[in-house]
């Protein structure tokens, strides 16, 4: 339905085009050239015709960049990727990158040769990593170039068209605010800061901003657009009319100027004239745009995203359609589990468990009136030694069968109108050996420790991340990703700026969306993730407290295997939160489940253990 399993051979990339791309290199008068993972919007989610990574090395996981020279072709990843590369890209061709501790800015000085040209497209790179080019690139006396076209693009000779998706007006109900209020507050904030206008660039603040939704990217339902936003006079859009019909313009038309993106440049340039100052966020704004602001003599003042922190700290509509969105999706659930336990092990695949998922979400939207809209993220579905890859996508040439023994890892996701879900569980397929239960409950451990965080205002994610952590750490175990990411509201599944993790420094506020999702992966052996989604509230008063605290609400309502529980391991504050969370889970989804056996199959998975 939402999720394609088809994977292109592994000889259609590699070398050829490796080769192609390198024989434009002389043209370019440069000796390397970066390929990211992003598009000319810098979003996670990107249209056919801006996967220029996958078509050029294979490898299709959502963060990435390949630097290409004359001898050497290195896929940069972070820990989440590691093995999704290996199993991906031609080892003959390519080699991998530590995107974390050795990114091309760090790589460069290192490995490259004196006087080295880095060519770049200026569309697919934003300012702030441009200047840690630069500066890296200065070290060996070298250059960044500008290209002024993509030389991928020239030998991508099937490249697919631009999207046209269609574009929603996310009604009120929704959205908690008018766009109209949250035009008028950016602009007072650009008018505050004595700049002509703001560039919206981002398509995700975009949506929020005008309360509109889109279909031009997988998983994520915003439009591509931008807009730019001056202290004085009416907003400007800058979306394709092809995706908008009568009542969309007609709405639109309240609220800004609607043109076309081909128009984008020239504006920028209008409102840039005479020294305006434009404001521009380095980490999500093309250098093509801050380049086409100093040519037409404005100046370019940094600053963030004015969208980003209001989009993050969700309204009441936004919490209460989320919690409406969970329940649902929490039901979809629990069919799902219910199905799967009931599946003789080695008669199913990976493959399998993602379609039914699917229908049950299907299902259960029609049932209830709120229809699946898209599925947040491709579904990770891992059996056994699949389920430590940590983004590992199941495909036809991947697919397995849930064997006994084993353990089964699924994290999915769902777009509601209402609400954005993200979850993940880790079941048994039968019997499984203690080790795996160990490393569950510790994992759970520690999704308990965030669950059950108070903590004052101020506290950043970094501050939090160890609790997460620490069973596993005195076991000598810990896991390569972030404990949480921010989630949207029928928006992005990953959200900034809120995070849970070590590198985190943004300040935890009401109404914040959060995955917590610690986990344990065995290369080769097996991969354990238990996540519920969660958000920041006012924290009750306790007797003798001296000053307000924070805390997080749970989102997220649907069973954790007590089979991988080992009781013994936890404290009887943690006994309790799991008996209290079981208690509400079958509390809340019991209405919601019409079929008899689904439900008993409920109580039984809710049972307490203390």
């Amino acid at each position: 339905m939402f999720q394609s399993f088809e994977v292109k051979s592994a000889p259609q990339f590699g070398r050829d085009r490796i080769n192609a791309l390198r024989a434009k290199f002389d043209e370019l008068g440069i000796d390397g050239f970066l390929v990211p993972r992003a598009d000319e919007y810098q979003g996670e989610y990107v249209p056919a015709c801006a996967e220029r990574l996958a078509w050029l090395t294979g490898f299709t996981g959502s963060a990435g960049i390949a630097l290409i020279t004359l001898r050497e072709a290195v896929v940069f990843v972070d820990g989440r990727y590691v093995t999704q590369l290996a199993e991906q890209v031609d080892g003959t061709v390519f080699t991998g990158g530590d995107l974390v501790n050795e990114p091309p800015h760090v790589w460069l000085p290192r490995h490259a040769s004196k006087g080295f040209r880095l060519g770049i497209d200026p569309w697919l790179h934003a300012g702030a990593e441009v200047r840690r080019l630069e500066k890296a690139l200065a070290e060996i006396g070298g250059s960044l170039v500008l290209l002024p076209f993509n030389p991928l693009d020239k030998i991508w000779t099937d490249r697919p068209a631009e999207p046209l998706g269609s574009v929603s007006i996310q009604k009120l109900d929704h959205a908690g605010t008018l766009a109209s209020e949250k035009i008028a507050a950016i602009s007072a904030q650009v008018k505050e800061k004595g700049a002509a206008a703001v560039v919206i660039a981002d398509p995700t603040s975009v949506a929020w901003i005008f309360n509109i939704r889109g279909d031009d990217v997988p998983h994520t339902p915003h439009p591509l657009s931008r807009a730019i936003i001056p202290a004085e006079g009416k907003a400007e859009i800058f979306l394709d009319k092809r995706k908008t019909g009568i009542e969309q313009e007609a709405y639109l038309a309240q609220l800004a100027v609607q043109r076309p993106p081909s128009e984008f440049l020239a504006r920028l340039s209008a409102f840039s004239k005479d020294g305006a100052k434009i404001l521009v966020d380095p980490d999500l704004t093309p250098l093509a745009l801050t380049r086409a602001i100093d040519a037409a003599g404005g100046q370019v003042v940094e600053a963030g995203d004015p969208a980003k922190l209001p989009r993050a700290c969700k309204n009441k509509a936004e919490l209460d359609g989320s919690a409406k969105a969970h329940l649902q999706d929490g039901a979809a659930m629990v069919e799902f589990l219910h199905w799967l336990d009931v599946q003789a092990p080695g008669t199913i695949t990976e493959i399998d468990a993602v379609k039914a998922l699917e229908a049950a979400r299907a299902r259960v939207g029609q049932s209830m009136q709120n229809p699946l809209k898209d599925i947040s993220f491709d579904t990770i579905s891992g059996a056994g030694e699949h389920g430590a890859v940590i983004h590992y996508r199941v495909t036809t040439q991947t697919n397995r069968k849930l064997e006994a023994g084993e353990l089964f890892l699924i994290d999915s996701g769902a777009q509601y109108i209402n609400g954005t879900t993200d979850i993940t569980r880790t079941v048994a397929v039968g019997a499984v050996p203690e080790d795996r239960r160990r490393f569950f409950t510790l994992v759970l451990k520690g999704m308990i420790a965030i669950s059950t965080a108070r903590f004052p205002k101020g506290t950043r994610g970094c501050d939090l991340d160890p609790l997460a952590r620490i069973a596993l750490w005195k076991a000598g175990g810990d896991y390569a990703h972030g404990t949480g990411h921010g989630v949207g509201s029928y928006l992005s599944v990953h959200e900034g700026p809120q995070r849970i993790s070590r590198l985190s420094t943004q300040e935890l506020l009401p109404g914040m969306i959060l995955s917590n999702e610690p986990g344990y992966y065995r290369p080769g052996s097996f991969g354990i993730r238990i996540e519920n989604l969660i958000y920041v509230k006012a924290a009750e008063e306790i007797e003798g407290g001296d000053q307000p605290m924070l805390s997080f609400e749970t989102l997220t309502w649907c069973p954790i295997d007590r089979r991988l529980v080992l009781p013994a391991l936890l404290t009887a504050e943690e006994l309790f939160w799991l008996d209290a969370y079981h208690a509400a889970v079958r509390e809340k989804l019991m209405p919601l489940i019409d079929d008899a056996s689904v439900s008993d199959w409920l109580v039984k998975a809710t049972e307490p253990l203390a």
